[in-house]
């Protein structure tokens, strides 16, 4: 597994968007325009971290992840890949960063995980789920129930 360039600068209140896919530059200015807009109606405003640097070109969710590990304070890291710049509607997938060695017991690990590590999300969706992973107000899986009930597997904000 490679290393990656360490993930500096951003502010605990900051969503982590990284970069995985580098090869539609257009497609990634629509993304970051996305992640950009106000969202709750446009009562807030979006506070984005971007990793935009070629080192991360093709990283896998695995090599994400151990790269962002020390951020005690990052619950969820959004990766703008091929999925992502190749959709319509950009969507990114959202992954725990959650570990089993974290979760108090298996049972606790195997609901957080009952639908897998991640899910896609439209951007407007990624403000409300880092927010409120980090206040603890909902927990991963039930953004990932969310995106499991809907047609095409996306976590859509009302």
């Amino acid at each position: 597994m490679r290393v990656l360039p360490a993930v500096t600068g951003r502010d605990e209140f900051d969503a982590l968007v990284v970069r995985t896919d580098h090869h539609d530059d257009r497609a990634w200015r629509n993304v970051v325009a996305a992640l950009r807009e106000p969202y709750g109606d446009g009562r807030f405003e979006a506070r984005v971290h971007f990793v935009d640097d070629p080192a991360w070109d093709g990283a896998t969710t695995d090599e994400v992840l151990a790269a962002v590990r020390a951020d005690e304070d990052l619950a969820v890291v959004f990766l703008a890949d091929r999925v992502t710049m190749r959709a319509e509607d950009h969507v990114l997938l959202a992954v725990t960063t959650s570990t089993r060695e974290e979760c108090e017991d298996e049972e606790d690990y195997r609901q957080l995980t009952e639908f897998g590590r991640g899910f896609r999300t439209v951007p407007a969706g990624v403000h409300d789920v880092h927010a409120n992973l980090g206040l603890g107000n909902l927990g991963f899986e039930e953004y990932a129930a969310w995106a499991q009930d809907d047609p095409e597997g996306v976590y859509r904000p009302s």
